[in-house]
């Protein structure tokens, strides 16, 4: 009987095809051995616990685009970010990496790739943002694929889509061909801007009105066309964030014609909506796009439940409090974005997961197996089976917690779910066979995440 370094005993084992008791063998920061006898080092009794793959969050911000910290910089990094992944199940980050004014894709990947490597705690990989579409841009995505980064991210919400409309449309069709996987926010910067003029005319100036100056057509609009480049390009197409059952439908309908096309949501999609903005620090909830109505909140979780929905991923970007309520800043202006890293597995469990909103099967497609498969990832991760990175989370289906955001990871120092009673917590957080998390005490030194290397798109 072969001496392992670490040993799963007695827990529930589930995957994306099933789940059953069953003992894990971990070696050389692999998974070796599913069920059988074994022996280790250290052993966990997972008894009455679940044993899931560990999370891959496939869009996380922990690299600002801009130079420097500051009031107009996000408050976590890689080292920040990792750890509250960490505590919360997830065992890898894809992080949005924008170049800089004068910088191309690759100036700009390199600089994240270098960051992440000295600083991140979790495994990590890069999607590079495509800000212009200029000729050394268009040769950069075939060569990005073939050395291991596989995607790119453009923005329908800048206003620089509409002016570059031709060579966007052009970078898509050289991604299809290079097996790259095309990421599109999908909101309207014609529409938003039209928007924000007739809110500041109507002298609104409350934070409540937000919503009104990012409105659902502009989300729709943008993702009709999004389906539109997708059907045209032939490239794979994963709508982020998308928010509303309007847009939801259109990709609904996109994947009926049997479109490469994927759809990821936000945690606050699933459990906010619009009325929050009517509170006194209502602010503090913005995000890109808004916030919506019950009746979307609903279409979203169906949307989980039967397949549409590809991948629930928390596009971490927060800011401090003070930072969210500054009174200077009109609706149109506020600052988007917050710390759901640490909180989004074990939500989605115990609001979906316990109350039989969604299956343990989905759960573990849209936290793990789906984005590690659409990235170029699987099996090495979001897979448990011999030969896969040992990437674990010991989940205690019975603990529970109240959520407070100042005793966090995030150096933002609150949560939108403050208050919240939350069941479902990781236990322990294992990456490549390291116990990396206990509870939300998380060790590890900054450096100890590696780069994920990923394959071209090959359709699940």
């Amino acid at each position: 009987m072969e001496h392992m370094d670490l040993v799963i005993k007695h827990g529930t084992v589930a995957t994306a095809s099933g789940a059953s008791v069953t003992d894990i063998g971990i070696d050389g920061g692999r998974i070796v051995q599913l069920g059988g006898i074994m022996s280790a080092t250290r052993e966990i009794d997972a008894e009455g616990m679940f044993v899931l793959p560990g999370g891959v969050d496939a869009h996380v911000h922990l690299s600002s685009p801009r130079t420097g910290p500051g009031i107009h910089s996000w408050t976590d990094d890689f080292e920040i970010g990792s750890r509250a992944a960490l505590a919360g199940g997830v065992t890898t980050v894809g992080n949005m990496s924008f170049p800089r004014k004068g910088e191309q894709m690759a100036e700009g990947l390199r600089r994240d790739i270098d960051d992440a490597q000295a600083n991140s705690l979790a495994d990590f990989f890069q999607h590079p943002v495509l800000l212009d579409p200029d000729e050394t841009a268009m040769a950069q995505i075939p060569e990005l694929a073939a050395s291991g980064h596989p995607s790119i991210k453009i923005f329908l919400s800048f206003k620089r889509f509409d002016r570059n409309v031709d060579g966007f449309l052009r970078a898509m069709r050289i991604a299809a061909d290079v097996g790259s996987v095309v990421l599109l926010h999908c909101e309207d910067a014609a529409l938003m801007g039209c928007c924000g003029e007739l809110v500041r005319e109507a002298g609104l100036t409350e934070h409540r009105h937000y919503p009104e100056t990012r409105p659902v057509v502009a989300e729709r609009i943008a993702t009709e066309r999004a389906v539109g480049f997708c059907e045209i390009s032939g490239a794979a197409t994963y709508i982020v964030h998308l928010s509303s059952q309007a847009a939801l439908d259109t990709c609904r309908g996109g994947r009926a014609r049997g479109l490469p096309l994927y759809v990821e949501t936000r945690p606050i999609y699933l459990h906010l909506e619009r009325s929050r903005f009517d509170e006194p620090d209502g602010a503090k909830y913005a995000g890109a796009p808004p916030l919506r109505e019950e009746q979307d909140r609903d279409a979203l979780w169906a949307g989980v439940a039967d397949g549409t929905v590809s991948t629930v991923a928390t596009d971490h970007a927060p800011w401090t409090l003070e930072q969210k309520l500054d009174p200077s800043l009109g609706p149109a202006e506020l600052r988007q974005g917050m710390a759901e890293l640490e909180t989004s597995m074990p939500m989605l469990w115990s609001l979906g997961v316990a109350r039989h909103r969604i299956s343990l099967a989905r759960f573990v497609e849209v936290t793990s197996s789906n984005p590690a498969k659409l990235f170029g990832m699987y099996p090495q991760k979001g897979c448990i089976a011999p030969g896969s990175d040992a990437d674990l989370v010991v989940l205690d289906p019975t603990e529970t917690r109240v959520i407070d955001g100042a005793d966090m990871h995030s150096a933002s120092g609150y949560s939108p779910y403050d208050g919240w009673e939350i069941t479902g917590w990781p236990k322990f957080t294992i990456s490549r066979g390291d116990i990396v998390a206990e509870g939300s005490s998380v060790e590890g030194a900054p450096g100890r995440g590696l780069l994920v290397p990923r394959r071209p798109f090959e359709r699940p």
